[in-house]
């Protein structure tokens, strides 16, 4: 995404004299003080106003005349991939991260403040690198769908892969789930996998 992502004119102009960028975490001193995410606008906007993600999840639009200070708090610049593989350490447990989507599994647009089944178990596990002090984690994807959209053809599929890894050298199963339905899916696996 472009710096200037649908900014213009005056927007443009404060956003380049304070080495703001779409995506960066400000602080905005105006007639109140503002924190959040610096989102992207459609072309077509005014070129009066910054539009920033609030930490609520609101948006708020702030008249760039009335903007007394910008503070970044934190660069959106994307750190380069790591090259290396992470290697496995022998004496840690074996976890599967299963994923099946939900909000959890999602990435937020922007623009639209909406989010979209997008994210891989792997980038849920990249997300938490931590993890990987406390076990050897393996990810994989059975489907991406919002928890609300899950029917019991999902369960069944949830429940034959749990059951086609029983013997396998897991110590656990992690499955990311959206929480509308969360309780549906754990009580069918509870009667399934007894």
């Amino acid at each position: 995404m472009s710096e200037d992502k649908g900014y213009s004119g005056n927007a443009l102009d404060c956003l380049k004299k304070n080495n703001v960028k779409v995506g960066d975490s400000i602080k905005i001193t105006a007639d109140l003080t503002y924190s959040g995410i610096l989102m992207p606008r459609y072309e077509s906007s005014d070129d009066k106003h910054l539009v920033v993600k609030l930490g609520s999840g609101y948006n708020v639009g702030i008249n760039v005349d009335e903007i007394q200070k910008i503070e970044i708090v934190s660069s959106s610049e994307v750190k380069p991939e790591q090259s290396e593989e992470r290697k496995e350490d022998p004496t840690l447990p074996k976890i599967l991260l299963l994923s099946t989507g939900g909000t959890i599994a999602s990435k937020v647009d922007y623009r639209t403040g909406a989010v979209t089944p997008a994210l891989s178990a792997s980038d849920l596990n990249e997300a938490v690198p931590e993890l990987g002090k406390i076990a050897n984690i393996d990810t994989e994807v059975l489907f991406s769908e919002y928890s609300e959209n899950l029917q019991p053809d999902h369960w069944t599929k949830i429940a034959e892969k749990l059951d086609s890894l029983a013997n396998s050298d897991y110590k656990g199963i992690l499955i990311a789930h959206g929480t509308d339905t969360m309780h549906y899916t754990s009580s069918f696996l509870s009667f399934a996998l007894a």
